[in-house]
């Protein structure tokens, strides 16, 4: 899932839908395990989740994965995302919602991840350059990683 890191270097953050300068920072957790497996390289919180995703480098580092995302990544056909509703406005069928709440379930894990993951003040405002939020966040997900097996 994508995230919007609050970044004061302007080189590389861009005004986003909070009205503020962020950064979009792809991360890949295990769902199973929340343990964080990658993490891409920042983008202009201005970009969608999509394009992000491709120009991040974090598709090739998860590569030859599964990947579930949520319905922002519409336009990456190697990432599974929940079901639609059909256009004519009439409800999914059976199966494919219980399809899309086996999605939102494993979802909830990747969110709350996220939200522990920013709990450290250094990616609810990141000060330093920008060029240093890639070995920030990854710093950061590998303590997130020791809290867990620990």
């Amino acid at each position: 899932d994508g995230t919007l890191i609050p970044t004061r270097d302007h080189r590389l953050a861009a005004r986003s839908k909070n009205y503020r300068y962020s950064t979009n920072l792809q991360i890949a957790i295990d769902a199973s395990t929340r343990l964080v497996i990658a993490v891409g390289d920042p983008q202009p919180g201005n970009r969608n989740d999509t394009v992000v995703y491709r120009t991040s480098g974090i598709d090739q580092k998860l590569a030859g994965r599964p990947v579930m995302a949520d319905g922002a990544y519409r336009g990456n056909p190697e990432v599974i995302i929940p079901y639609r509703k059909p256009a004519d406005g009439s409800d999914l069928p059976a199966w494919k919602e219980d399809l899309n709440t086996q999605h939102r379930t494993i979802r909830a894990r990747v969110e709350h991840t996220l939200a522990r993951m920013k709990n450290w003040k250094i990616l609810r405002d990141y000060r330093r350059a920008a060029h240093t939020l890639t070995d920030a966040a990854s710093g950061i997900a590998h303590l997130h990683n020791i809290a867990l097996t620990w």
